[in-house]
């Protein structure tokens, strides 16, 4: 009996295997059609209401496989924004399941290539796939408009293939682009970017010389605050700026290991390429130094992006952190792409999640 039962069994199994075999293609296009689905919701729908941050890269020019290049989403209740649009933004949105479509404002730093250079994409993205029939505008400090200018220069042809393509009902001409927000940043002060109720989102000059300008940004929805350093050394008015803040967001660099990509670089002959190794360590915060500073301005959670070098063995994210995690008493964290943090109002609580 049990020898009958066990080849029934065995044959029930072989038929099922037959008919998915011969039903293959039925099987994966109906998967691919409810995966479609799933990431053609209102990926903001589901959000609680809060302040939610999502690491779309926290790479830097470096070559490095697992971090894109500087990209940080920012979600305000049901409003989005993108701080930096380094290269390959717009799909890491769409890999965190986001759209670029429901974009409300793109906030740039500075103008390192590594931060801007996926901008092109991000907004002809955004024009392909919004629908409320609003421009969007990419808000920076002074320079910004010779940048965009650039920019819709280069895309002056292609804004005109898709309109031609699809029609001007689908993509219209108007709304290709994005305006500009050109403001000034006064070192020692603060300036509002955007205001809205519930909503403030200010700029303030940092230390990234001789690049000027450079800012960092506080976002603040009702009683909930994240602070992005931007590119910087560790300076005061980021940390006057993170005061109390419940998450700080600030880029990171490892002298050691900084140093022992020049030394290589000499070894190998690299001298052009080791000069760099030797100067980058002077206009960025080593993770010692933003322990330093967030326990001092009474932070809340830190999470350092911008990572240099790339750290591809897991012991090199010891040697990267060093001391830090010692002198900051909170949750003190190297973030990864894909990281999504969310700051529910009404609470202190901090929520770590992927996506």
């Amino acid at each position: 009996m049990v020898k009958k039962l066990l080849i029934g069994a065995v044959a029930l199994i072989a038929a099922g295997a037959a008919v998915a075999y011969f039903q293959r293609h039925e099987i994966t296009l109906a998967m691919v059609e409810k995966v479609a689905s799933k990431r053609m919701q209102d990926p903001l729908a589901a959000l609680s209401d809060g302040l939610h941050i999502g690491l779309c890269g926290t790479g830097s020019p470096f070559p490095d496989p697992d971090r894109a290049a500087p990209c940080t989403l920012v979600i305000a209740g049901k409003n989005m924004f993108l701080f930096d649009a380094g290269s390959a933004a717009a799909k890491q949105i769409a890999t965190m399941g986001f759209s670029t479509g429901q974009l409300k404002g793109v906030f740039i730093t500075h103008f390192h290539s590594d931060h801007i250079d996926g901008l092109g994409e991000v907004l002809m993205t955004r024009w392909a796939q919004h629908t409320e029939g609003q421009k969007l505008t990419v808000h920076g400090p002074s320079g910004i408009a010779q940048v965009m200018n650039g920019f819709e220069t280069a895309y002056t042809q292609d804004t005109g293939y898709r309109t031609a393509h699809h029609g001007a009902a689908t993509m219209p001409p108007e709304l290709a682009g994005a305006d500009v927000n050109e403001f000034t940043v006064q070192k020692g002060s603060y300036t509002a970017v955007l205001q809205q109720p519930d909503l403030l989102i200010e700029a303030f000059a940092v230390n990234h010389q001789p690049i000027n300008p450079a800012v960092g940004y506080r976002i603040s929805y009702k009683g909930r605050t994240v602070v992005l350093s931007g590119d910087t050394t560790s300076d005061a008015q980021v940390k006057d700026a993170a005061r109390n803040a419940d998450l700080l967001v600030h880029e990171a660099l490892s002298p050691e290991l900084v140093a022992r990509l020049q030394d290589t670089a000499i070894n190998n002959n690299r001298s052009k390429l080791a000069k760099i190794f030797s100067d980058i360590p002077n206009y960025h915060a080593t993770p010692l130094d933003v322990a330093v500073l967030a326990q001092e301005a009474e932070v809340g959670h830190v999470v350092l992006s911008h990572i240099v070098p790339p750290l591809p063995l897991p012991p090199l994210r010891e040697i990267f952190l060093g001391k830090a995690p010692d002198v900051f008493k909170g949750p003190f964290r190297i973030g990864e792409d894909g990281d999504f943090i969310s700051l529910p109002t009404g609470s202190k609580e901090v929520i770590y999640d992927r996506r």
